[in-house]
């Protein structure tokens, strides 16, 4: 009798008999593997059958006059973009010859090499290599496996031969080619065979050793998805019950002791007996919570500041609706960060702070230093920039969402949503950027291998967005990013023109070497428009981790000099690179600011009594 093992649930095998050594034992197939099939067939129906009535519950909402949640056919406003660039690309017969010779020739070497595999058992070197941060080709089926790798060899090749031709189209502005070279990746990543359950090794395993329970949960999430989304694909992350707010999250002790119609002010509880004298103020992005700054004890950077000796102030922003769709950018600098200024006043009695901006409230903050400086108000006695720029010209690749097209579709959706702009379509655009991580492996895991996102904190923050009224984004969008009118000297504000150069003010400009939001180019552009003495630092890792890379985590590194030099690449050439965080450069240059010292304040304790426990009620608000 032949002897089989076939797979159970949890991967381990069991032993059937059968007298027909032809039949691997199927003529025996267990009840249990019956009761199996059935249940998942239920399930898969039931799962099916929900998913029919939400696309219904969809389509009738679309032929009512309702906003849809379907995108529209295209969703990337590249239509004319693709034409163009497509165009040249096809009359450039070179190009052709050339792209297609090394796509033939990459092709025939791995069928050779992949024919030695199957037939001689030989391994051979890749035509072609993935980069090595890509995670997608964790598995080691995907260089193991002869056929997998073949696999995975076949979709480099067409990548490289796609995103070669687009470089190499000629007479194409650089704003068009990247937009078009953005669109054809997310294609390309869209199309890639770990996205499919055939030809990803991983869910091929679990499909078999599962019995196909797993496709059955995935489907079950993914109509839970949709159901979240009420018919859009609101894609999990993480576990969204996973952290509370002021339980897990933002726990660094403090008081809320101002709020306003934008804003709760918080000023942090000392963990010093002696601070400095000037306190410390933090202008976050309005663009998402806080929290980035605070989100665990071990990691975070507020509850360090404290323990530096810093009196610590934070701006929480509110999480606006329709009500505040007439909001002004004008009204964030006055409500938000002047009111904030003349609260720390009352609070500590210090005429004058140190600031810091982060992202886009970098770009408040450096906007109303140059009308402070026009209106002479001297309330700030120092300036520090994380990861935020004053000057778009090299703004990266969210440059692409800003033409005419994607104003008008931006302009649409805020209307249909009463005058702000929803936080998922944020979190979308910056998801796109970076899809292969952010939304391409969830898609596999949660839908293919059918399993629920894990509680991961730097998740559930990236999931915690936050809306925009419609005045102060289209205003930062067409002011900052389209016409980037503060760096020529053109933005009137409160009928103020503005010029960085009459910022004479101590600057300190933090950027990463890997962020994609706000690039280090950029970043340093922005540092050369003051006029003032400017300390640019380079940090290691991205727009985050770039920034929140507390000196315990001994992580990354940072490049530091000590002028400004007329072109960034000889300012990296002159730069002493250092292991670690560069909090502890940042820390020191505050302190040779101002070295005075005053006994540590209680929030609540001055004018201003306290409104309740940081961290406030405004970060608690979901959109």
């Amino acid at each position: 009798m032949a002897e089989t093992h076939t797979p159970n649930a949890n991967g381990s095998a069991s032993s059937s008999t059968s007298d027909d050594p032809n039949d691997c034992g199927l003529s025996e197939l267990a009840e249990k593997d019956l009761d199996t099939l059935e249940k998942v067939s239920r399930d898969l129906m039931q799962a099916a059958l929900k998913g029919q009535q939400l696309f219904s519950d969809v389509v009738y909402k679309s032929l009512e006059g309702h906003e849809t949640p379907l995108p529209p056919i295209d969703s990337f406003k590249a239509t004319p973009e693709m034409a163009q660039v497509w165009e040249k690309i096809l009359a450039d017969p070179e190009l052709m010859m050339q792209s297609q010779s090394d796509l033939f020739k990459g092709y025939i070497d791995l069928w050779a090499n992949t024919t030695k595999s199957l037939m001689a058992g030989q391994a051979s070197p890749p035509v072609i290599e993935a980069d090595k941060s890509d995670k997608r080709w964790r598995s080691e089926d995907w260089s193991d496996n002869p056929v997998f790798s073949a696999i995975k060899q076949s979709y480099l090749l067409n990548q490289r031969f796609m995103l070669g031709l687009v470089a190499g189209a000629k007479n194409v502005d650089d704003i068009t080619k990247r937009k078009v070279t953005f669109v054809t990746k997310q294609m390309i990543d869209a199309l890639s065979p770990t996205n499919f359950a055939m030809t990803n090794p991983d869910v091929l395993r679990e499909t078999f050793q599962s019995k196909g329970e797993n496709l059955t949960r995935g489907l079950m999430n993914l109509v839970s998805d949709l159901e979240r989304g009420s018919g859009r694909l609101a894609l999990s992350q993480t576990d969204l019950d996973g952290f509370t707010v002021g339980k897990d999250l933002a726990t660094t002790p403090g008081k809320v002791v101002y709020r306003n119609r934008v804003m709760e002010l918080i000023q942090y509880a000392p963990r010093t007996e002696q601070v400095r004298q000037r306190p410390l103020l933090i202008v976050p992005p309005w663009i998402n919570k806080f929290y980035i700054l605070d989100m665990r004890e071990k990691n975070s950077m507020i509850h360090w500041l404290t323990g530096q000796g810093f009196t610590v102030f934070l701006i929480s922003w509110v999480n606006p609706d329709a009500s505040m769709k007439d909001v002004t950018f004008e009204d964030y600098m006055r409500e938000g960060l002047f009111e904030a200024l003349d609260s720390v006043e009352k609070a500590t009695g210090e005429k004058a702070v140190d600031t810091v901006g982060y992202c886009i409230g970098g770009t408040l903050l450096g906007t109303s230093l140059a009308y402070m400086a026009k209106t002479k108000d001297k309330r700030i006695a120092s300036a520090t920039f994380f990861a935020a720029q004053l000057d778009f010209a090299e703004a990266g690749e969210l440059l692409m969402f800003v033409d005419d097209a994607w104003m008008k579709e931006i302009e649409r959706l805020m209307d249909l949503q009463g005058g702000v702009l929803d936080g998922r379509t944020m979190a979308d655009t910056f998801n796109l950027l970076r899809a292969n991580d952010l939304v391409w492996s969830f898609v596999v895991n949660n839908y293919l291998l059918g399993r629920q996102p894990q509680a991961f904190d730097l998740l559930y923050w990236n999931a915690d967005q936050t809306r925009m009224p419609k005045a102060l984004h289209l205003f930062y969008l067409d002011n900052f990013y389209r016409k980037n009118r503060l760096s020529k000297g053109e933005l009137v504000l409160a009928d103020q023109a503005l010029d960085l150069k009459d910022v004479t003010i101590p600057v300190y400009m933090q950027a990463a070497r890997e962020d994609h939001i706000a690039p280090y180019p950029s970043v340093y552009r922005s540092a050369k428009l003051f006029g003032g003495p400017v300390t640019y630092t380079l940090a290691g890792s991205g727009h985050i981790a770039g920034v929140v890379n507390h000196p315990g985590a001994n992580k990354y590194q940072h490049w530091t000099h000590g002028d400004l030099e007329p072109t960034l690449d000889t300012w990296i050439a002159k730069a002493v690179e250092h292991p670690g965080s560069w909090w502890t450069h940042w820390r020191d240059w505050l302190y040779q600011l101002s070295s005075d010292e005053v006994p540590a304040r209680e929030p609540g304790k001055g004018k201003l009594k306290a409104l309740c426990d940081a961290p406030g009620e405004y970060v608690k608000v979901r959109s």
